[in-house]
């Protein structure tokens, strides 16, 4: 991954917040009772300041962490000065604390002391670091805000720090061997108590697409349990079999949004971005984002914001390709024309300023920059 860290420090001007807010109370949260009343029993009473959700890709990390935190928003000793949200990934550590000192309104510089103070003055704040990558750049994070009132989860594939108190996280009911969704009871075994994969599954089966027989046959036939290598953490066979299945029902407008929102290197996207990036205006795009919000296979992160899991991404993008710089040109000129969309558009600009360094343009470069004055 790049390092965005001088690109962000470029472009931010004091005082505009990152889009991290909180995603909405999860739905249908099943098998999680238990987890949750032991991780708010454990953070109440503050014997941990740091937390790890570990697991495998559509193991319910980011799931079980929105629950918890809207379940501890009302403890003052917690959350008392707000609860966040961010996307965190590979980014370095620099760039982590300039996330938190934009979130709390903080002056830049000097960097670390301005975002310790900005935490002492707000008193306990509760941040959930979703997909973290960079142990090392986390670390020192972690170093910096040392003594501060703050209480952090982490969402991980992997998490190797010390001082970080690790929650493994496996699928809801395995261990009771209980089916999370009765609809498509037949498909757990076979698709080993994957949440995402099932959540799929039933979304297709409850919309009439397929039946669960349908399913099973098809995975059977794709050899779902096949014992073969993973190319990584997000290449899981059970979600990419169903996503293949649900592909060849798409309508061509509904692939396409899949293949903008796999491919897009900032976070999540407007209804109307989506439509406007995948060539699916007016009618047909309304239709096939109904679909792909029907069937599950996209995420909205905040009202009428929309992105992929990061294994359905994996799925998905091998199936096509979008150029960079049709999110160049979409990104800068719904910003030159809207400057108040920075706010909820920086992760995109932030990506397009990376794309016109990749390009060594000058030109590019000074029009990124431009729209942050």
């Amino acid at each position: 991954m790049t390092d965005r860290g001088s690109a962000r420090r470029a472009a931010h001007r004091p005082g505009r917040a990152l889009v991290g807010s909180l995603p909405p109370r999860p739905r249908g949260l099943k098998g999680r009772r238990a987890e949750l009343a032991t991780l708010e029993a454990v953070l109440a009473a503050g014997q941990v300041a740091r937390m790890a959700f570990v697991g495998g890709g559509g193991s319910g990390k980011s799931l079980l962490a929105a629950a918890l935190v809207h379940r501890l928003r009302g403890r003052r000793a917690i959350a008392a000065g707000g609860a966040f949200w961010l996307r965190v990934g590979g980014w370095d550590h620099r760039t982590l604390l300039q996330m938190v000192a934009l979130r709390l309104g903080a002056p830049r510089e000097p960097l670390v002391d301005s975002v310790r103070q900005a935490l002492l003055a707000r008193g306990p704040t509760l941040w959930v670091l979703d997909n973290h990558e960079n142990d090392r750049a986390m670390a020192r994070f972690f170093e910096a805000l040392e003594g501060t009132p703050t209480t952090f989860i982490l969402t991980a594939r992997r998490c190797l720090l010390s001082g970080v108190a690790v929650f493994p996280v496996i699928p809801p009911l395995i261990q009771a061997r209980r089916t999370p969704f009765p609809r498509v009871r037949a498909l757990t075994r076979l698709l080993r108590w994957n949440p995402l994969a099932l959540d799929m599954c039933d979304a297709l089966v409850a919309a009439g697409a397929a039946t669960p027989e349908d399913l099973r046959v098809w995975l059977v036939e794709q050899q779902v349990a096949r014992v073969r290598p993973m190319v990584h953490e997000d290449d899981v066979i059970e979600v990419r079999l169903v996503v293949d299945w649900a592909w060849r029902a798409l309508s061509p407008q509904a692939r396409r949004m899949l293949l903008v929102l796999a491919h897009c290197p900032g976070d999540h996207m407007s209804a109307a971005s989506l439509a406007a990036l995948a060539r699916a205006p007016g009618v047909g795009g309304r239709r096939a984002l109904a679909q792909l919000r029907r069937w599950r296979l996209v995420q909205e992160h905040l009202p009428g914001r929309f992105a992929l899991h990061a294994v359905v991404r994996c799925a998905v993008a091998p199936k096509g390709t979008v150029p960079a710089e049709r999110y160049f040109a979409h990104y800068v000129a719904l910003v030159e024309r809207h400057p108040e969309a920075l706010a909820i558009e920086q992760s995109h600009v932030f990506a397009a300023m990376d794309h016109a360094q990749s390009l060594s343009s000058l030109n590019k470069i000074l029009r990124v920059e431009a729209v942050f004055d």
